[in-house]
Formats: C-alpha cells, structure tokens, sequence
C-alpha cells in the first residue's frame, strides 16, 4: 500500500500507539489501514451419502478436485458465501446444516469455513469454474487429485465421522508445510 484510500496522502509502515503490529498509517489523516486474513467458505455438499466434488477449470491447481469454494465477499454472511459457491462451482441447490470445519492457513493470510450441506435436489453441473463435477462415496475420493490441504482436512474430518452427523466443529491449521490437528 502505498497512499491513504481516505486523503490519498502516502501512508509509512509504522506501530501505531496502542497496537503491537506494523500497520499502514497515514500521518495526514491519521487513518490505520489494517490488513486482515481472506475468509473462503464453502460446503460439503452430501446427496445419498455421497459427497459432490468439482474438477478445477482454472488456476491454482486446475484439474485437481476440490470442494465447491472461493472467497468470501462484502456484505455476505459465511452461509451466503458458501451457499453463493456452490452454486457459482456446481450450480447445485443446497441446505446448509452446520460449521464443519475452520482451517487457517497464516502464511498466506487465509481461513477456510467449510459447511456441511444437503443438496436439495441431486441436480448439479459443470460451470466456468469446474470441468467436472461429480458425487463420490468416501471409498472413492481421489485422494492424490485433491487440490488443497485445506480441501483434504474437512473431507479426512468428514469421511472419519460421517457416522456422527452431530460431532463437533474440526479445527485444523497449516504452518510452514506441518499440519496442526486441533480435532
């Protein structure tokens, strides 16, 4: 960053009074311009006991399989987020029923929210976004194919507990390259 989005005025990288963090201040206006993680939501959307999977059609990891997914937009709640990506990525309906899991990832400044979700009727489809789209029994996830750990994590977390529809929310994190469990 380098000017004021208030005054324009050009902002220095300074510990304001009171904090503990560099932040970029504007000395004209007096504005602290905090910088803050990116919140993704998305679901694990569930159609007779089988979970529904897109195959990327853009990059980063174009090919690979992941759950329906993105960012998190202004004015969205995290529901609205994930329910708006599934239908973006799968042009699937869908019931949300709970927080599944939090996955953050520091190094990159961003915190996955996956959802536990019933489709509502068993109709999806490709979009832009998912070459392929397709419902897979646990036995068959394509492990190797999966894009994120971030994806890996709520599918490991889901396809141990499916049993337990009323188990916990997982909470897991991934710094330099190790996974941290918090389940």
């Amino acid at each position: 960053m380098k000017f004021c989005s208030v005054c324009g005025s050009e902002v220095v990288q300074k510990i304001p009074e009171g904090d503990s963090l560099t932040r970029y201040v504007c000395e004209n206006c007096g504005t602290i311009h905090y910088q803050n993680p990116k919140v993704i939501v998305g679901t694990i959307p569930i159609w007779e006991g089988k979970i529904l999977l897109c195959k990327r059609a853009i990059e980063p990891r174009k090919g690979y399989w992941t759950l329906p997914a993105g960012f998190l937009e202004n004015r969205e709640t995290v529901e609205e987020g994930a329910t708006r990506e599934t239908s973006e990525e799968a042009n699937a309906k869908i019931d949300i029923v709970r927080l599944h899991s939090v996955y953050s990832i520091p190094h990159i400044s961003q915190v996955y929210m996956f959802f536990l979700a019933n489709l509502i009727d068993g109709i999806f489809s490709e979009s832009p976004e998912s070459e392929e789209v397709k419902l897979f029994s646990p036995e068959e996830i394509p492990w190797e194919e999966i894009a994120f750990a971030s994806v890996t994590f709520a599918l490991k977390r889901y396809t141990e507990k499916s049993e337990s529809s009323n188990s916990g929310t997982h909470m897991g994190s991934i710094r330099n390259r190790k996974l941290e469990d918090k389940t």
